[in-house]
């Protein structure tokens, strides 16, 4: 007994450092997307034996993601003082036992999404993980400035799981959710690539401060601020969501393209961390506005 008491601290320590590796806040906002996607196509609440599995499977799917994406980019994350401490820079975990981790959510995700939702929902879940470790991890982040651009669609393939768990199928409502998470990325990353700037270029990452200059960088978040405010009226225009969601739609859309606007007269690292902060928070409020139309103004 006092062996295992022992190893006690040890054992909480691993598990902690195996549970970083998933990126789990990243996670938890991934499947409140999917949450939502869910609920609006059931127009209300799904049943539990479709809702139950689908989350679990998207958070597997996520974090196996995660966790590969931390395996690749073992040696970057060395380079960069916000990411030395990870699990495998710092040397808690072993390369070999993250990649087996990452490999094995991955695969637990499509099994439990194939055997107990449906194939077209497993597939996606794939889909996405594949997405953003080949395509972002591998080929896009280390190679080309539009990285987060393109590397964009890998965030926003959850809320497409959420709705084909659902239907089945994927209609224009699926699509316009999914742009609406792809346009946020952009404005979202680069805020953040504002802040860590210097660990970007000690590493060679070509992300837009470093490639095109903070300048660039802060016009093109305003950019894509206010085309992402415009994607977000697209469901209102459609019937699909109602007053509600315009409400919160236009009152946190406006405070992002203010935000956006000071970011290019206060180019501090304190307002590109408040804008950061609230990118976050706006998504997340976003699709909380989505759920409450739902649910409280039922089609």
């Amino acid at each position: 007994m006092e062996a295992i008491l022992g190893n006690s601290p040890q054992l909480s320590e691993t598990l902690r450092a195996y549970i970083e590796l998933t990126k789990l806040r990243i996670v938890s906002l991934l499947v409140f997307t999917t949450f939502t996607a869910m609920i609006i196509a059931a127009d209300g609440l799904p049943s539990l034996a479709v809702l139950f599995p689908t989350l679990v499977g998207g958070a597997l799917a996520a974090g196996g993601a995660s966790a590969l994406n931390q395996y690749i980019d073992r040696d970057l994350d060395a380079r960069m003082t916000r990411t030395a401490r990870r699990p495998l820079p710092s040397g808690r975990i072993a390369p070999i036992n993250a990649l087996l981790f990452g490999l094995s959510l991955v695969v637990w995700s499509v099994l439990v999404l194939a055997t107990t939702v449906n194939p077209l929902a497993a597939m996606l879940a794939l889909a996405g993980a594949v997405y953003y470790v080949v395509i972002y991890t591998i080929f896009l982040k280390r190679n080309t400035v539009v990285n987060i651009l393109i590397g964009g669609g890998a965030g926003a393939i959850p809320v497409l799981v959420g709705w084909a768990a659902v239907t089945g199928s994927l209609s224009y409502e699926a699509w316009w959710l999914f742009a609406i998470v792809f346009f946020w990325t952009p404005p979202h990353s680069w805020a953040l690539a504002l802040l860590v700037n210097t660990d970007y270029a000690r590493a060679n990452v070509p992300m837009m401060p470093v490639a095109r200059g903070e300048e660039v960088t802060r016009l093109q978040i305003l950019l894509y601020s206010v085309q992402l405010v415009l994607i977000t009226l697209v469901p209102v225009l459609s019937g699909t969501l109602g007053a509600i969601y315009l409400l919160a739609a236009a009152v946190l859309g406006a405070e992002l393209v203010r935000l956006s606007v000071c970011l290019l007269r206060d180019t501090s690292k304190a307002m590109a961390r408040r804008a950061y902060k609230y990118s976050t928070m706006y998504l997340a409020l976003l699709f909380l506005a989505m759920i409450l139309d739902r649910l409280i103004l039922p089609l």
